[in-house]
């Protein structure tokens, strides 16, 4: 953002050093409150706020209620950014979040609400972000105790789901192995072997074990 954009917004009484999410709505007219533009046949609009699902989901609800019909807008949103300081990549990432969502028959929300979907339209960065987000508690906890979780996980799923096999796999007790999942859904939340949770965890693990993977190496003699 140049200075003239700043200064249009100080005119218009937004602080625009301050914490801001961006958001690209498709299929309504642009919000009363922030900084609001066409761009690309989208409605552009950097408002106040640090949350961008929170905010994509109240631009969502009132350009919708505006237009008469609730959800027939489709709102994506990244951030939190200081606009004063660039938004490019923040357009770049709400632009692909709406496309997607509208590709889902979804109404609002950010590149996290998509899940492992968003690793379609997402970078390195991305993965990077999903991979934390689905297994950081379980991470954080294996290295702050010395435990193995991660390992417990990609035993149970590769034993379809069984603790018993998962306990042959890893040569322990069976009861050590539940005592484990046990811990991990206290992590993760009572949720986690649910079909749709379940299948993100594993996706997450197959990245985490792909990242680990050199990407290049001494040349073949």
């Amino acid at each position: 953002m140049d200075a003239t954009l700043v200064e249009r917004g100080r005119l218009l009484g937004l602080r625009l050093r301050a914490p801001h999410v961006v958001a690209v709505c498709r299929g309504g007219r642009g919000p009363g409150t922030g900084l609001v533009g066409g761009h690309d046949g989208s409605v552009v609009a950097v408002v106040p706020g640090r949350d961008p699902s929170a905010v994509a989901a109240d631009l969502a609800r009132r350009m919708g209620r505006d237009a008469g019909t609730v959800g027939a807008v489709t709102v994506g949103a990244a951030g939190p950014v200081v606009p004063a300081a660039g938004l490019r990549d923040a357009h770049a990432e709400a632009r692909r979040t709406a496309y997607a969502l509208a590709a889902l028959g979804l109404t609002a929300g950010s590149a996290r609400d998509l899940g492992f979907a968003g690793l379609v339209t997402g970078d390195t960065a991305g993965v990077e972000g999903y991979v934390e987000r689905v297994l950081g508690p379980v991470a954080a906890h294996d290295a702050r105790r010395g435990t193995d979780l991660l390992a417990t996980l990609e035993a149970y799923f590769a034993a379809g789901s069984s603790p018993t096999r998962a306990a042959g796999t890893l040569h322990v007790h069976v009861n050590t192995v539940a005592q484990r999942l046990e811990r991990v859904a206290a992590l993760l939340g009572a949720d986690w072997h649910t079909p749709e949770r379940a299948l993100e965890i594993q996706l997450a693990l197959r990245l985490r074990r792909l990242r680990a993977v050199p990407t290049s190496g001494p040349p073949v003699a």
